[in-house]
């Protein structure tokens, strides 16, 4: 079975391997490919940066330009994959904007591996300090947004396969092995 053309949204929160899995399967799909936090506005960054969570009216001007991303991804009838934490459910709205071939590809592990991954990694802009706040932001998707769910503790090799296994079911693989409500806080 081939893999329908969409666009996901690599989508979780911080250290959870966004960039990592979505850079991954583009070696594998070969779709147009954007790293969202590249289209976050200098003041995000730097506020960020600082160790201060982000607001709504922070978030907003980003999510205008992911969202447009994807837009012009579909515009141009072009599949795609772009990195974007979308933590509230308004912003996934936003994002999607009743296009189901817009897809969030929900990449999920606990607290434990998120932690350790981010006091670990070098070169971001968001330090471990911020996890909790993402972690208190979070709503994760719900069925009727229809996610492909991946829980990312194994290797990247390993976690690239059970994406494309999914993606290539429709998102309706192993559904027991993929559930919604398993993140540790």
């Amino acid at each position: 079975m081939a893999i329908p053309s969409q666009v996901l949204i690599a989508m979780g929160v911080s250290g959870v391997g966004k960039s990592t899995i979505a850079e991954a399967l583009n070696e594998h799909l070969h779709w147009p490919f954007k790293e969202g936090d590249e289209l976050h506005p200098p003041s995000n960054v730097q506020k960020m940066h600082a160790g201060m969570p982000l607001d709504d009216t922070d978030r907003e001007p980003w999510l205008r330009t992911v969202a447009a991303w994807i837009r012009a991804r579909r515009d141009a009838d072009e599949p795609g994959i772009i990195t974007c934490s979308a933590l509230k459910r308004a912003y996934r709205d936003k994002l999607i904007d009743g296009d189901d071939q817009v897809r969030l590809l929900y990449l999920k592990a606990d607290r434990a591996v998120l932690l350790d991954r981010l006091e670990n990694r070098e070169g971001h802009f968001m330090p471990p300090s911020l996890l909790n706040s993402q972690l208190a932001t979070l709503e994760e998707p719900t069925p009727d947004e229809h996610p492909y769910v991946i829980l990312v503790h194994g290797d990247v090799e390993a976690i690239v396969g059970e994406c494309l296994d999914a993606l290539e079911a429709g998102g309706e693989g192993r559904p027991e092995a993929l559930p919604l409500d398993s993140v540790t806080r």
